[in-house]
């Protein structure tokens, strides 16, 4: 379940601040990553 919403936090965020095809890639990564890190 942590998974689901770590991907579903990433995707809005990608989708929110990502520029286009390969930005929200790199940005969904990076918000994938960092809450990793922060135990989520």
């Amino acid at each position: 379940m942590q998974k689901i919403l770590k991907a579903l936090l990433a995707g809005w965020g990608a989708k929110k601040f990502g520029g286009g095809c390969v930005g929200t890639i790199i940005v969904f990564l990076l918000i994938w990553w960092l809450l990793g890190k922060f135990g989520m």
